[in-house]
């Protein structure tokens, strides 16, 4: 399903980021890849303040970030409650990309460490010179267990729930999954990246 921000987000930042929690609470597991930002389930409150407010600026929408900060900080509970596991990819420019300030970045990146360190999540980060010959970087999207897809767009959200597309999202995961360095390799990149901030 295609959805308008506009429509999705008429009644505001927090509305949105409430009507996903039911999503968020019974999937169990997540795969999530982001080419842009660090996801909602690792972001620190400054940095989903800076994302907000830019999207409240850009969209015109009534101000209602501080409500929907609490809001997206209260669904990363699922993170260490539950029977739930994330698989989270991130290109290596992501750790780059300011979004806030550079005590909002190296706070930012710091949690990364420490979320990556968690046992129900899985941080791989796509080295800039990895070799993309078999698959090149891609928009950003969340997989929910195998029901669902989301990817979000610039002027819309896509909600995919066709069997068929799900599967080329998984295949496309696993892919990106065999680019990634994991463990040690993934915390230098991310130590690298709070180095080049200081």
């Amino acid at each position: 399903m295609y959805v308008e921000w506009r429509r999705l987000e008429r009644s505001g930042l927090r509305r949105v980021q409430e009507s996903v929690l039911p999503l968020w609470e019974r999937t169990e597991r997540f795969r999530i890849y982001s080419p842009w930002l660090i996801p909602g389930p690792l972001q620190t409150a400054d940095y989903i303040r800076a994302l907000l407010e830019s999207a409240r600026a850009r969209r015109n929408l009534p101000d209602d970030v501080a409500d929907a900060v609490v809001v997206r900080l209260e669904k990363q509970r699922v993170l260490q409650e539950g029977n739930h596991r994330f698989a989270v990819l991130l290109e290596e420019s992501v750790l780059r990309y300011r979004l806030g300030d550079v005590g909002t970045m190296v706070g930012q990146l710091g949690h990364l460490l420490w979320a990556g360190a968690l046992p129900s999540v899985s941080l791989g980060i796509i080295p800039q010179d990895a070799d993309r010959t078999a698959l090149r970087p891609v928009e950003g999207f969340f997989i929910f267990d195998d029901v669902q897809a989301s990817v979000e767009l610039v002027s819309a959200h896509l909600t995919i729930t066709q069997p068929y597309e799900i599967r080329m999202y998984e295949q496309t995961f696993a892919l990106l999954a065999h680019q990634a360095v994991y463990g040690a390799k993934a915390r230098l990149l991310i130590t690298e990246a709070i180095n080049s901030l200081e």
